[in-house]
């Protein structure tokens, strides 16, 4: 789209602050930082705006990450000596660090296993239980009911089997998988249609996508985002890592 379509109030406010911090920082904001300097609590809303500046030309991507956003026109500033690099982030997926770009891979949020643990871990359960105190309506408005049962957090957090991977990417967006959030796994070898799993392709690259059809030849990985197709592997190729189990996010 032409980059001089108008904006609108909020977009011109998301644009700036992405342009205050690279010239700050020498490189984009990640989405929690975006939300946080614009003092927004949905990171779902700055996702949106992000895109719509994509849309219209203002931003575009270098890569699959928030690090990767570049403003149009614009010149992106040396680094600054006094902030430090760190190794590359973790990304949804992939089960250590990542050591190779996968900018212009379809297959957003992909990396390199190397530490999935393979033995088994002691947990200790504790209490880690919250209170659940009723029901709230997003929807039509419904009666307000206290109730005194407790969510037990440990069900879906803690044991043996879990492990948390950090989200990088934007292929599981529709699914409501955003970059910066956090998922739960459970390790597992085996998944169902319409699982959310870790996949590992060729034993060196692992992806989270949705399961869908499946057979003898076959395997269908398909990416929660209207942009991107679903990919397909020869069975052979594929093994699972895990299922999603749960998914935390900071406000």
């Amino acid at each position: 789209m032409d980059p001089a379509s108008p904006l609108t109030h909020l977009e011109a406010r998301v644009l700036a602050a992405i342009e205050r911090h690279i010239r700050a920082e020498g490189v984009a904001p990640t989405i929690a930082e975006l939300a946080a300097n614009l003092r927004l609590k949905s990171k779902g809303t700055v996702h949106r705006y992000v895109q719509s500046l994509i849309t219209k030309g203002r931003l575009e991507r270098h890569g699959n990450g928030w690090r990767g956003l570049r403003i149009v026109g614009l010149a992106m500033p040396d680094r600054p000596s006094n902030v430090q690099r760190f190794p590359a982030p973790v990304r949804a997926g992939t089960l250590s660090h990542l050591n190779r770009d996968t900018a212009d891979s379809d297959r957003s949020n992909v990396g390199q296993p190397e530490d999935l643990p393979d033995k088994t871990v002691a947990f200790t359960r504790g209490d880690f239980r919250i209170p659940l105190l009723g029901r709230i309506a997003a929807g039509q408005p419904i009666e307000a009911i206290e109730d005194s049962n407790y969510l037990d957090l440990a069900e879906f957090f803690v044991g043996p089997d879990r492990y948390a991977l950090r989200v990088t990417g934007e292929s599981m967006v529709d699914a409501g998988i955003l970059d910066g959030d956090t998922v739960i796994l459970r390790k597992q070898d085996t998944a169902r249609r319409g699982d959310i799993v870790v996949a590992l392709i060729d034993g060196q690259e692992a992806t989270l996508k949705r399961l869908g059809r499946t057979d003898n030849d076959q395997v269908e990985l398909i990416p929660e985002n209207s942009a991107m197709k679903p990919m397909h592997y020869a069975a052979n190729r594929v093994s699972f890592q895990g299922v999603l189990v749960g998914q935390l996010r900071s406000y």
